[in-house]
């Protein structure tokens, strides 16, 4: 049963590093589920209170750096909360609207458009915050895909033998 746990523990890690290009698949999600499940089919023996605690700060840690990234990535490049805002919603729309470049190419137009619209920024301002929003998704990936790693790398940790 063992071999079985780790395949689904390992297909749900999978789906959570999916997560990371398309932020529709709740990573948190997929990679908490991968425990779970490797606990259900397996054993929560190895898995104690310790592991536990630790893991719950990484994903108050994931939540933290999502928002933190896209935030400051914006903020720095002088956007308002209206370009934080359409990043995000180009972030969730994009990749829909736009097959494959939309991952990209979302937050940049959802930025650019809500500074021009909304803030009534200038050409040059809101391309900037499309930038900025560019930029602070990626950091953003960057970032949630070692804490995910560390996560998982801890999981084996604490349940290999």
């Amino acid at each position: 049963m063992e071999w079985i746990g780790w395949i689904v523990a390992i297909i749900f890690f999978l789906v959570a590093f999916a997560g990371l290009i398309y932020p529709i698949i709740p990573s948190v999600v997929f990679i908490v589920g991968g425990f779970l499940l490797y606990g259900w089919i397996v054993s929560f023996e190895e898995m104690n209170w310790l592991f536990w605690v630790i893991q719950i700060l990484f994903v108050v840690l994931l939540f933290s750096a999502d928002t933190l990234a896209n935030l400051v990535g914006v903020k720095r490049f002088g956007g308002s909360k209206a370009g934080m805002w359409g990043s995000t919603i180009g972030l969730l729309a994009g990749p829909f609207v736009i097959p494959v470049a939309g991952i990209l190419l979302g937050p940049f137009i959802g930025a650019v458009l809500a500074e021009l619209i909304v803030s009534r920024s200038g050409l040059k301002q809101s391309l900037m915050t499309g930038i900025g929003s560019l930029v602070g998704f990626l950091t953003s990936v960057l970032a949630k895909g070692g804490i995910m790693i560390v996560m998982i790398a801890i999981f084996i940790l604490f349940v290999a033998k």
